[in-house]
């Protein structure tokens, strides 16, 4: 693998997958060993892969990051006839709907506009989502939030891979599983909060009968759907949190779980969302300290 001018090594990250599709960047930042490489002038990269999930985890990609728009930002001018998903980088509910925009391979058709959540542009309530929280969709003169609507709105209303289960045994199990979702972060947060140490086993074991479901693939509908979009970011970060700030390992004798988890890093359209693992636990540990 080669970068215009730039010699780039492989890493060994488990958390990371290159793009199957030659990417022409102007600018662009690369994970490597927890650190975030800046390449300034434009890139392109190729790796000979083909599909959306590859056989194994190397150096990501990650779409070129623009700052995200705070207070002192300028009105964007809605209703123009573009389609915008409004969301923030560190934000779970928002990282739901970036990934079915990447899966679905939207990027030219999606405007991605990150907003900063600690100091909110007064403008965004006032013109764009008077709920004033991401994600939001401006499709069609209209503006739709709830980032579990969303995903289902963007895979309806727009071309690509489809990621709605087929049958009514899978369609059941998906309504059930995506139904839980709020309550499964609410019971794993509990733990967290000392409130009830038994929740989030109780929440991960639910997690690990589910993923038992269906034997013809890894996801919780055997392939890859909504479902598991709208899980991965949660359990992403609690995976994270857990092994670091308690010790404990969440996959422990939950091996559905634990290859879920090193599938879903050969999804493209997710790990090019992710953050930097330290910088997420850090900033956990910030705000408990808070």
């Amino acid at each position: 693998m080669s970068v215009v001018g730039v010699k780039v090594s492989v890493c060994l990250y488990p958390s990371l997958a290159l793009s199957s599709r030659d990417f022409s960047l102007p600018s662009s930042s690369l994970y490597h060993d927890r650190k975030i490489l800046r390449l300034g002038s434009s890139v392109r990269l190729r790796c000979k892969s083909y599909g959306k999930r590859r056989t194994e985890p190397v150096l990501a990609v990650i779409e070129s990051r623009v700052p995200e728009l705070d207070s002192s930002s300028e009105p964007i001018q809605v209703f123009d006839g573009s389609t915008r998903l409004y969301i923030s980088y560190t934000c779970p509910f928002a990282q739901r709907a970036w990934i079915t925009r990447n899966y679905k391979s939207l990027q030219n058709k999606i405007e991605l506009v990150p907003i900063d959540l600690k100091n909110r542009p007064a403008w965004y309530k006032e013109k764009v989502y008077t709920a004033n929280k991401v994600p939001a969709l401006e499709h069609n003169n209209r503006v739709i939030g709830e980032s579990l609507d969303l995903i289902k709105y963007i895979d309806t209303n727009f071309e690509g891979p489809s990621l709605t289960p087929e049958g009514l045994e899978k369609q059941a199990l998906a309504d059930e599983l995506l139904s839980y979702a709020d309550s499964f972060s609410k019971a794993v947060r509990s733990t967290l909060n000392g409130d009830d140490n038994n929740s989030a086993e109780t929440a991960f074991d639910y997690i690990e009968q589910a993923l038992s479901k269906f034997n013809e693939g890894p996801f919780f509908l055997g392939q890859f759907s909504l479902v598991d979009v709208a899980y991965v970011p949660f359990i992403e970060r609690f995976h994270l949190i857990f092994k670091d700030v308690m010790n404990m390992d969440v996959t422990s004798g939950r091996p559905n779980l634990a290859l879920w988890i090193q599938e879903m890093n050969k999804i493209e359209a997710y790990t090019e969302t992710r953050q930097d693992p330290q910088e997420l636990v850090e900033r956990y540990k910030k705000r408990v300290q808070a």
